[in-house]
């Protein structure tokens, strides 16, 4: 598939907006391949409802005057409700730690220029492929590490998402599970051990046609002319492998692994 490109008005890509971006596209490869059962706003919504429910519901078991028939009752509605934390738990605890490892990640490195998502058994064998590559446009000193999302970052994201719609990018769905890596390439001096590990010579099977996605900045000339004296200004026409070379990939120690015999709703 040819490289699906998407541009932003911004001069500079800042690490939340990166961060939103993949956070979108990894929720989108879920959910388009069955691997959850609704959007993942809509499965942490009611992970937390879930939660909730409960602690509520442990309140009013611990109270020594109750009828014997509100107990059953009550006593059925936990097992219901734990039954539902134990269904999502694993599954939600697995996202949040691959987005804190991206986090981290951007935090080091806030210009890192491509990411890879794959779906499939493991990274060598995969069943898809989401390659995605980020022009930076103009290099900023971003201090802040606030990761909530911006409307720069919503809107960035939909269009990426519909890109990828429009394109014919999601593929037939599969019913069993499969697990989800993600890969960053980085400097080889990255060091985030609880996180990433290096893989060095990681080469996916090429089989597997990738989906490509290229996030371009509205670049002016001065910065694009400035680039070239500069080591840490990336160009928006530079590709991203030629800015230095040890660049290598790193595997995120933290999979998603789909939900069993999942459903989405049309």
């Amino acid at each position: 598939m040819d490289c699906i490109e998407i541009e932003t008005a911004a001069e500079a890509l800042e690490r939340s907006v990166i961060f939103h971006v993949v956070k979108e596209i990894v929720g989108y490869v879920l959910y388009m391949h069955q691997q959850i059962p609704a959007v993942l706003q809509d499965l942490r919504l009611e992970f937390d409802s879930l939660l909730s429910e409960r602690k509520d519901l442990e309140l009013v078991l611990s109270q020594e005057e109750m009828k014997a028939s509100s107990r059953r009752k009550h006593n059925a509605r936990m097992r219901e409700l734990k039954q539902g934390v134990r269904k999502l738990e694993k599954l939600m605890i697995s996202i949040s730690s691959l987005q804190t490892a991206m986090q981290l990640a951007l935090n080091e490195i806030p210009d890192i220029q491509r990411i890879i998502i794959v779906l499939g058994s493991n990274p060598l064998r995969p069943q898809h492929v989401y390659e995605m590559c980020f022009s930076h446009g103009k290099v900023t000193m971003e201090l802040s590490n606030d990761f909530t999302i911006s409307k720069a970052a919503e809107t960035l994201s939909r269009k990426a998402i519909r890109s990828l719609i429009s394109k014919g990018a999601e593929s037939m769905p599969y019913a069993s599970p499969m697990k989800l890596f993600l890969l960053v390439k980085a400097p080889s001096t990255f060091n985030l051990p609880a996180h990433f590990l290096p893989k060095r010579a990681f080469r996916y099977s090429r089989k597997v046609v990738p989906c490509r996605l290229c996030v371009k900045c509205r670049v002016l000339d001065q910065y694009m002319d400035a680039s070239q004296d500069g080591p840490q200004t990336a160009s928006a026409n530079t590709s991203p492998d030629s800015t230095a070379n040890d660049l290598i990939w790193f595997q995120c120690r933290h999979t998603i692994k789909g939900l069993p015999s999942t459903t989405p709703e049309e």
